[in-house]
C-alpha cells in the first residue's frame, strides 16, 4: 500500500495562551498542514508549575475556528476521563469540526505525578494497557452501533447510546515503545501506530517488530500506519540549525531531544527533506512535528514552503 506522505504539527500549550494557540492552528491550517496534535497532560511535564491546556478542551475551541486540519491527541492516556463520555467528546468535537476530522491517540500514559495529583487511578503498565484495549473496543463501537453494552474490567457501559455519531468515526491511534503489549493492541485496534521521539533512532527495529505483530494476529501490516513524533529544527542556514540543535537538547532533555543530531529531523531545508526521506524508507508516512521555537509559525512556514512541496 502507498501512502501519501503526510504532515502533522504540534499546537501551543504550554505556558501559551488560547490566543497564541488559536492563531498557530488557523495559521497551521492556511499552510496545508494535515494534523494539528496536543499532548494529553494534566501537568507540564517535567516542571508541573508552569500553565498548560487541558487537551480535548483546546481542541474543541481549534475545531471551531479552522476549516481543514485533522485534530489528534498524542496520546490520551485511559482514566483522566470515563472512555465512554470521552468518545462522546469525541464524537462532538467532530460535529464541530465539520466531520472526519478527530483523531483519538490513545497510550498508557507514565507520569505518576499528574494521576495521583489530580485522584485518577494510577495501575500497572499492564492494567493501563488493558484499559487502552478497552477503551479502543468501546469507543469504536460507540461511534458505529446504535447501542452498546460492554462490560470490561476497566471499561463497562449498558445500553449506551452515543448521539450525534460522527459523520466518519475518528481514527484511532495508539502511541507507545512496548513491542509485547502495546503492538499488539495496535495491531488489533489502530488505524495508526505512533513511534516516540525518543526512539527515532530505533524506527526501522521497531517498524519490523509491528510488522510482526500484524501478522501474528492475522492483519496485513501494510494496513496500519506508521506515524513518527519528533522535534524539527529547520533554518536557512547550516549553522544556524546546529546552534538550534544544541539549545533545543537542553531545553527539551532526554524524551524530545535525545539523539536529535544522530537520528533526528533538522538542518536546512533540503537537509530536512533528506531527513524525513530517510524515515519514508523505513515505513513512516505520517510526521507528527514539533518544531523549535518560540513562535513556532516561522519554522512551520519555510517548512510548508520548502520541505512539504518534495513530498507532494
Amino acid at each position: 500500500m502507498t501512502r501519501p506522505i503526510r504532515f502533522g504539527v504540534t499546537l501551543p500549550q504550554i505556558k501559551r495562551t488560547w490566543a497564541e494557540a488559536r492563531d498557530a492552528a488557523i495559521e497551521f491550517d492556511r499552510l496545508g498542514f494535515d494534523s494539528a496534535w496536543v499532548c494529553d497532560h494534566l501537568y507540564s511535564v517535567p516542571m508541573p508549575g508552569l500553565p498548560i491546556l487541558e487537551a480535548w478542551s483546546e481542541l474543541a475551541a481549534v475545531a471551531a475556528v479552522t476549516g481543514r486540519i485533522r485534530l489528534g491527541t498524542l496520546v490520551t492516556p485511559p482514566f483522566f476521563r470515563n472512555a465512554a463520555v470521552l468518545a462522546k467528546q469525541a464524537a462532538t468535537i467532530d460535529t464541530i469540526a465539520g466531520g472526519g476530522r478527530v483523531v483519538m491517540g490513545l497510550g498508557s500514559g507514565w507520569f505518576a505525578g499528574e494521576f495521583e495529583g489530580f485522584g485518577c487511578p494510577f495501575p500497572s503498565v499492564r492494567e493501563r494497557l488493558r484499559a487502552v484495549e478497552e477503551s479502543a473496543i468501546v469507543m469504536k463501537r460507540l461511534w458505529t452501533e446504535p447501542s452498546v453494552t460492554f462490560e470490561g474490567k476497566h471499561v463497562t457501559v449498558r445500553a449506551c447510546v452515543c448521539e450525534p455519531k460522527p459523520a466518519t468515526p475518528p481514527q484511532i491511534l495508539i502511541g507507545g515503545g512496548g513491542e509485547r503489549v502495546l503492538m499488539r493492541i495496535a495491531a488489533q485496534h489502530a488505524d495508526v501506530w505512533n513511534n516516540l521521539a525518543v526512539s527515532q533512532g530505533e524506527l526501522a527495529h521497531k517498524v519490523e517488530v509491528l510488522r510482526r505483530r500484524c501478522e501474528e494476529v492475522g492483519r496485513d501490516p501494510a494496513t496500519l500506519e506508521v506515524s513518527q513524533q519528533c522535534l524539527v529544527v529547520i533554518a536557512a542556514t547550516e549553522d544556524a540549525a546546529r546552534e538550534g540543535v544544541a539549545k533545543a537538547a537542553k531545553i527539551y532533555g532526554g524524551h524530545m531531544g535525545a539523539g536529535l543530531e544522530a537520528h533526528g529531523i533538522w538542518g536546512t531545508p533540503a537537509q530536512v527533506v533528506d531527513r524525513i526521506g530517510r524515515h519514508v524508507r523505513l515505513g513512516c508516512s505520517l510526521f507528527v512535528i514539533e518544531f523549535f521555537g518560540r513562535d513556532t509559525r516561522e519554522p512551520a512556514r519555510l517548512f510548508a514552503e520548502q520541505v512539504m512541496p518534495a513530498f507532494r
